[in-house]
């Protein structure tokens, strides 16, 4: 399924029916007088937010939604049905924002949230709810209202409790498939990623966080070089961001800088968020060359480094439970208990 995280859309609700002029008209009855009866309400639109979905992708195939008029009134006093509604399903994480994609309208950040987005008109009176000792046989009647009509803009924010964030090749999609069951793209060459990847991180009983891998990020990002910041907001929702380095690369120090550069320029509050760095590839690199790099990284960033390698499985446990203890705010008692292995069969024992 393409992954589709904004688009525009225009929304209407129905008019209000119009209410009828009608008199009653039966044999032996010379007086029946007005029994017009009152329209129906018209349409209203609505957004929800459910769970099971991570795209916006059907609002690209139907960008208008249009709530139909409630039914007019009629004679014998017979009121005219409501319209139906229109209901939106969008993923949990949705923003709906105005036409100048500034103001925001709701945050759809719950699922099971619902919010109106347009109202329906009210129908219009018949005739008869303007009879009286004056005016006994009104022969007018109110129209519907009209309804609502805007454009929106709809923004997904995936729901993550940590965010991947690193250049392109720094093996992000390595260390999400090494850590959970995703299965992103994975190659030897720059944005193999295109789009956000999430996957479940499952340490233990209860003990599950959400991760989303977010597209390689260059220098210039911010002022839309590469995939730009696209993919940013993404990581906005998270509690943790997981900075993951090439320890290969010929400048893993400039590397970290440049996204913490392109981070602060996007969002001040993204770059204050609470960071783990990681050196990755490890297992390329002998033990001199992994202490001296973990000094130069723990200069610039301020904390130790952690040394992984997505490939191997090295350290990645150690980093998910730091991870996981940012997430919950607790401290784990035990963070990666060794499983018990039985000992080989040996006949001699017996």
């Amino acid at each position: 399924m393409k992954f589709l995280d904004q688009c525009k859309i225009y929304i209407r609700s129905g008019n209000g029916g119009a209410g009828a002029v009608s008199f009653r008209r039966e044999k032996f009855i010379p007086n029946g007088g007005p029994d017009g009866g009152d329209g129906g309400k018209g349409g209203d639109v609505w957004i929800v937010a459910k769970e099971g979905l991570n795209t916006l992708i059907d609002y690209r195939y139907q960008q208008h939604f249009k709530a139909k008029t409630g039914t007019h009134g009629m004679g014998r006093q017979m009121h005219g049905a409501n319209a139906e509604d229109i209901v939106m399903y969008v993923p949990v994480g949705t923003e709906v924002f105005e036409e100048d994609h500034e103001t925001l309208i709701v945050d759809l950040d719950v699922e099971g949230k619902t919010y109106m987005l347009a109202k329906g008109g009210n129908g219009g009176w018949g005739n008869t709810r303007f009879k009286g000792p004056i005016n006994q046989a009104p022969k007018f009647a109110l129209p519907g209202q009209d309804g609502e009509e805007r454009w929106i803009w709809l923004r997904l924010k995936l729901i993550a409790d940590a965010g991947l964030v690193g250049l392109p090749n720094a093996g992000k999609s390595t260390f999400l498939a090494a850590s959970s069951a995703a299965k992103p793209k994975i190659a030897d060459y720059p944005f193999t990623t295109l789009v956000p990847n999430l996957g479940v991180i499952d340490l233990g009983p209860e003990q599950r966080f959400v991760m989303a891998d977010i597209p390689g990020l260059i220098e210039g990002a911010s002022e839309g070089a590469g995939l730009g910041t696209k993919f940013l907001g993404h990581v906005e929702r998270t509690k943790v961001l997981i900075h993951l380095i090439d320890g290969t690369q010929d400048d893993p120090v400039g590397s970290y800088k440049v996204i913490r550069k392109e981070l602060n320029a996007y969002d001040e509050i993204l770059g204050s968020k609470t960071e783990l760095v990681a050196i990755n590839k490890c297992d390329a690199l002998d033990k001199d060359a992994r202490k001296k790099l973990a000094a130069k990284i723990k200069k610039v960033s301020g904390q130790n480094p952690f040394l992984i390698s997505g490939v191997t499985g090295e350290g990645v446990r150690d980093l998910l439970f730091a991870a996981l203890e940012t997430i919950t705010g607790e401290k784990l008692e035990e963070a990666h208990p060794t499983p018990d292995v039985p000992a080989p069969y040996n006949p001699m024992d017996t």
